[in-house]
């Protein structure tokens, strides 16, 4: 019986070395912002659960379902940066919106809410509005690359 299998070599004197190489970077160029998905995915998840935590599920039912909606969307754009980062780092923009709405929605989805679910909204969408500043300027430096 003859000997079919190939014997295994280095992949550098594949004809298309240079050119995956080249791609490989390019897509993971931006993997610096992986330290930023984690935390954008838990901040996200904090946002969901933040009623329940601060206990404003009775008194401010409108502002639950916002929490847990915004909450629900950046812990999926925070996946999406790191399923498909080349995709998805455009949308970055998107979650410094979203922190700036997570910022206004007390006053805006709530009526007239204490002082702790105030501030827990402005400490999420300001971290938020941060951690999509962080995402975004990472993108520009890799597109600029």
């Amino acid at each position: 019986m003859s000997n079919v299998s190939h014997a295994r070599s280095d992949i550098s004197g594949h004809p298309d070395a240079s050119e995956m190489r080249a791609r490989y970077d390019r897509v993971m160029g931006g993997r610096d912002v992986a330290l930023v998905d984690a935390p954008v995915f838990l901040l996200g998840l904090y946002c969901a659960v933040s009623p329940w935590v601060l206990h404003f599920t009775v008194s401010q039912p409108a502002l639950v379902t916002h929490n847990l909606v915004m909450g629900i969307a950046i812990a999926v754009l925070a996946l999406g940066f790191t399923a498909m980062p080349e995709r998805m780092y455009g949308l970055s923009w998107a979650i410094c919106a979203m922190g700036a709405w997570i910022i206004v929605s007390s006053w805006v989805v709530g009526s007239s809410p204490d002082p702790g679910i105030v501030i827990n909204n402005i400490i999420v969408g300001g971290l938020t509005v941060l951690l999509g500043m962080v995402c975004a300027g990472a993108a520009a430096r890799t597109r600029s690359t």
